[in-house]
């Protein structure tokens, strides 16, 4: 960059070209940082409001700190764009999310500037703990941050590790961004402990004078005030809970503002003590109009026009599962007063927000707490409601061991709606929902089923409210539905059976939830090539439809599972019922066909599925080569 010219990314492509910078160059750095993220999201499609609400954090942490060598978590990782942008990868950041580009989450594997990867929330504090105690161990100095947003606060695993640092007496610095906005509204007790502690006209006053008596001194004198003023604020209001966890608390500063922020993460940087907690108060969307004024609308966005503001909208077309499972909750609401729906900070998401704005009291967001969600679900159905438990899949595994111990051992009628099974496009690997049938149905007394289609998950949304001879839960995917016609609500579906949708004589795929249409797909290629197929639809991984698989068993020469989740699931339930059932040992050739072995990587939807070996071409290649092996085998025995 050129002695006096006006600084732009072009100049910065790292942070150690940042630090080269006056500190009064940083906010026109920050204002391009701020357009080139908005640019870059109007084109990708994205997670926008969240970044926008921390640029100047990024600029600031960036410039005090020595990255890579000092270490930066984002929680969650989805306001790390502008990071990305400032760490080496503006020239890519137009493939976020795209098949072969940036991931829209730190990624270890994509740069050192990610030293922990992130999707799943409230990790980073953990993560950063880890960090600094090895750190101590191998004698190194270097600083560890970790980013932290007051929804993620909302959840158990950020208190354990403040506990635990403020024990260890950790060289640790937690920024609390806190924007009083997660992905919904935040909820609960923090949310309003954090709105009452620093309103009040003590604190105020505390701070005021703190400002006023450190503002021009320098930074040794500063400190020691500083740290004075704490101590009376915290005698004035009784303290923190941060300081109560071991903490040194600083702020609210204002998270816009770098002539604040600078000067406090010097301190915090320079400071030889344990841990320290410095709360941040910023906007999220800041300085994009459209995402100001409606944040929810836009913490997520598909591509938008800049100017406007008006995102691209998805051409018409059935209904998103998502949508059918809302509007079947809510019929379900309105004949059975038992019917409870809980969420976990995640209301649009899941679908659960018709039933909130139908019926407000029997709805529960209980933050980002699925492990409580859970038990809370189980307490509900001790006491005879009927508890909706809409999870993603992905954050369903953050509640195993509640679904074990308080759930099924207890054989509590808890119905668990599953959004986002199977692969889920650009979110990738993080957010795939891969090994919810595995995981449930190794375990007793839990019906599991997967909808084919929209139609039947509607079934499956009042199979579920029916049933309460124990927990039961049913799958689905992202995305739109096939566009069949939804059946009246009531229609149930027997337990443990399924349904045959084409009768053949030679080759049977028997399929487990969303990939139906490309087996019926790869059965009309099959007939094509005169090779007749059956097509059925399993409906439940657990109960099996015992007499279903052996019927297909014995009618044919060769048996194809398929299903979008890992292996151990439905197809490994199959073999080992035909394995006891002695049908393996009379030469049939059975292909369970499940998610590869490795984690596959975000793109778009129909080229994961095809990635991972599950497309209609993939199940027709599987399907005749099975079929070539088992006339082998009959002619080597012959």
């Amino acid at each position: 960059m050129r002695s006096g010219s006006t600084p732009t990314l072009d100049g910065v492509p790292f942070p150690g070209d940042l630090r080269a910078l006056p500190e009064a160059a940083l906010k026109d750095v920050a204002d391009e940082l701020r357009r080139e993220t908005i640019a870059a999201v109007a084109v990708t499609g994205g997670h926008l409001g969240a970044g926008l609400g921390v640029v100047e954090l990024t600029v600031a942490l960036h410039y005090v700190f020595e990255t890579p060598h000092d270490l930066l978590i984002w929680d969650v990782g989805h306001q790390a764009y502008p990071h990305k942008i400032l760490t080496g990868r503006r020239d890519r950041i137009r493939t976020l999310r795209k098949g072969g580009g940036l991931s829209g989450f730190t990624k270890r594997a994509e740069s050192e500037y990610d030293p922990f990867g992130a999707a799943h929330s409230s990790t980073s504090i953990s993560a950063g703990l880890g960090m600094a105690v090895a750190a101590g161990l191998k004698g190194e100095r270097r600083t560890v941050v970790a980013v932290i947003g007051d929804g993620a606060l909302s959840a158990g695993m950020a208190y354990e590790a403040m506990n635990n640092a403020g024990a260890l007496n950790a060289r640790l610095i937690v920024i609390l961004n806190d924007n009083e906005m997660s992905i919904a509204p935040p909820v609960g007790a923090m949310s309003a402990y954090l709105s009452r502690l620093f309103s009040g006209r003590a604190y105020l006053t505390a701070r005021e004078i703190g400002r006023r008596l450190t503002g021009r001194l320098p930074r040794r004198i500063d400190r020691t005030i500083t740290r004075a003023v704490e101590h009376a604020r915290g005698f004035i209001t009784g303290g923190t809970l941060f300081g109560e966890l071991g903490f040194y608390y600083v702020g609210p500063i204002d998270g816009h503002n770098l002539d604040h922020l600078l000067p406090v993460l010097r301190n915090a940087r320079d400071a030889e003590m344990g841990p320290i907690l410095i709360h941040v108060r910023t906007q999220k969307g800041k300085g994009y109009a459209p995402a100001e004024a409606a944040p929810d609308k836009y913490h997520g966005v598909s591509s938008f026009d800049v100017i406007t503001g008006t995102q691209a909208k998805a051409k018409p077309g059935p209904p998103s599962y998502t949508a059918v499972f809302g509007d079947a909750l809510v019929a379900a609401g309105r004949v059975d007063d038992r019917i409870v729906a809980i969420t976990a900070a995640m209301p649009a998401g899941t679908g659960v927000e018709p039933f909130a704005q139908a019926f407000p009291e029997r709805t529960f967001d209980v933050g980002i707490a699925e492990q409580h969600a859970v038990t809370f679900a189980a307490g509900l159905a001790t006491q005879g409601m009927k508890p909706f438990c809409a999870i993603y899949s992905t954050f369903l595994q953050r509640a195993f061991d509640q679904v074990v111990h308080d759930v099924a051992i207890q054989n509590l009628p808890v119905r668990f709606a599953i959004d986002r099974a199977g692969l889920v496009g650009a979110d990738g690997p993080t957010h795939a929902g891969s090994f919810d049938v595995a995981y449930l149905g190794v375990l007793p007394h839990l019906v599991v089923m997967a909808a084919a289609d929209e139609a039947e998950l509607v079934r499956m949304v009042a199979t579920a409210a029916a049933y309460n001879a124990g927990p039961i839960a049913f799958r689905y995917p992202r995305g739109t539905g096939t566009g069949v016609e939804l059946p009246a609500f009531g229609e149930t579906i027997p337990i443990g059976k399924g349904r045959v949708l084409r009768e053949g004589s030679r080759v049977a795929i028997l399929s487990l939830g969303s990939r139906l249409a490309d087996c019926l797909a790869a059965a009309d290629e099959l007939a094509a090539r005169g090779l007749s197929t059956t097509v059925a639809d399993a409906r439940f991984a657990k109960p099996l439809d015992a007499a279903l698989v052996e019927s297909l068993a014995r009618d044919h020469d060769v048996l194809v599972t398929v299903e979008e989740g890992s292996v151990g699931g439905f197809g490994s339930f199959v073999l080992n019922h035909l394995a006891w059932a002695g049908l393996l040992d009379r030469g049939l050739k059975v292909r369970p066909m499940c998610l590869p072995d490795r984690f596959v990587d975000h793109d778009a939807p129909e080229r994961m599925i095809a990635a991972a070996g599950l497309d209609a071409h993939a199940i027709v290649a599987t399907a005749v080569t099975a079929l070539d092996e088992a006339q082998e085998a009959l002619a080597a025995a012959e």
